[in-house]
């Protein structure tokens, strides 16, 4: 992938204020306004082979032995956003708006589809003591994570988004490998960059605990407290370039059966590049932040936490003609508690991604993948599996 289709996909998914990301710039009096984005959209085949589901499977929800078609957006939405910048006072200051309009219906009379607003924020600083970001935007715990998924481009799994289309997007390696970093109401700053060091620490909008199903009913659980998510990293340049990261999530759950309680999480990764391969590894582990989205199934339906762990590995290598050729492999899983001896809470989820992914142009990316994706329940009866066939493109700018 050429390094302007990565400062895209990095401005999409982080929406960075610089203009460094620039998509069509303007002048409008003391400011620059940056507006950029991306258009994609694939058609989908999925085949579902299962039993009997499990609570939380992020297999194709059709029935068995089926067969389920789409033209949807993949795991990046298609997206327009404007960022103003400027600079006054020694400081510089910008603003982002985002939107993000669906490519896909199931009926008639439908309205051309949803669409979400993933960010309303603004930014200060300055390169020698760092910046402030306020408002909402991507959270910081697993967005390191979702940034080097080569799915990222593609399709993924489509898991509880899904399976005929309708949706926004799909889940790529979303809950087969990470917990979704999601969107969120922030204070967060940011270090200068310290030698390829940087450290960003913040206090986020705190929320809800949810549940698949009645297994875990704990939908009511919220805090008291504001959550708390931190992320440093090391990057270094060079013949053998790559970046190390570690992160943390932390955040109080009140108001469950049985008490309080305070779920956290950690994770570490590493991305690195010689010549023309890309290898990342990464993990995470937590009690009571749950499997797929965070505090998602965290908690059981008296209140207790549930551990979750899960990590995965992608090796990438660009041929001689510019296209990406890709293999990855996650997995996510959840443990069970003597609580929920009896109930279908999925064991673990995982996903065998191959993809290839080629420039036709400098903004324009066509995209063929094939994703095998597992799922395993706690109980027995509950496996069930999906074989998801994609061929589309995406266009950034």
């Amino acid at each position: 992938m050429n390094n302007k289709i990565k400062l895209a996909v990095a401005g999409a998914v982080l929406a960075s204020a610089s203009v460094a990301n620039a998509g069509i710039t303007w002048d409008a009096g003391e400011w620059t306004v940056d507006m950029n984005g991306n258009v994609n959209a694939y058609a989908i085949v999925a085949d579902n082979k299962d039993t009997a589901q499990a609570v939380g499977a992020l297999t194709n929800t059709e029935s068995n032995d089926s067969t389920a078609s789409s033209i949807n957006t993949g795991l990046l939405p298609s997206w327009l956003g404007f960022t103003a910048t400027t600079r006054q006072n020694d400081i510089d200051t910008s603003v982002t708006i985002s939107f993000q309009p669906g490519a896909s219906t199931t009926g008639a009379l439908a309205g051309g589809g949803g669409a979400e607003n993933r960010q309303a924020f603004l930014t200060f600083g300055d390169a020698s003591w760092g910046s402030v970001k306020v408002g909402k935007d991507l959270s910081l715990f697993a967005s390191t994570a979702i940034l080097n998924d080569m799915t990222l481009l593609g399709v993924g799994s489509q898991g509880v988004v899904g399976s005929s289309g309708g949706t926004t997007t799909t889940l790529g390696r979303i809950g087969t490998g990470f917990i979704y970093a999601d969107w969120n109401g922030q204070i967060t700053y940011t270090t200068p960059n310290m030698n390829g060091l940087s450290v960003s620490l913040g206090v986020f909008q705190p929320w809800n605990s949810t549940a698949s199903s009645a297994i875990s009913d704990t939908s009511t659980g919220n805090s008291e407290e504001f959550g708390f998510q931190g992320q440093g990293s090391f990057s270094w340049t060079g013949d053998f370039a790559g970046k190390v990261w570690a992160g943390f999530f932390s955040q109080e759950v009140t108001g469950l059966t049985g008490g309080d309680e305070r779920a956290n999480a950690f994770e570490a990764g590493v991305s690195t590049s010689i010549y023309n391969i890309n290898l990342v590894a990464y993990g995470y582990s937590g009690e009571g932040i749950g499997t797929t989205g965070i505090l998602r199934d965290g908690f059981d339906a008296t209140g207790a936490k549930r551990d979750s762990d899960g990590g995965y590995v992608q090796a990438t290598y660009v041929i001689p003609t510019g296209t990406k050729l890709g293999v990855s492999y996650g997995i996510s899983k959840l443990d069970d508690n003597a609580a929920d001896a009896g109930d279908s809470l999925v064991k673990e989820n995982s996903m065998l991604t191959v993809g290839a992914y080629h420039p036709l142009t400098k903004h324009l990316n066509l995209v063929a993948e094939y994703s095998k994706v597992e799922a395993e329940a706690h109980d027995t009866g509950g496996d069930s599996e999906s074989d998801i066939f994609s061929v589309g493109a995406i266009l950034f700018f």
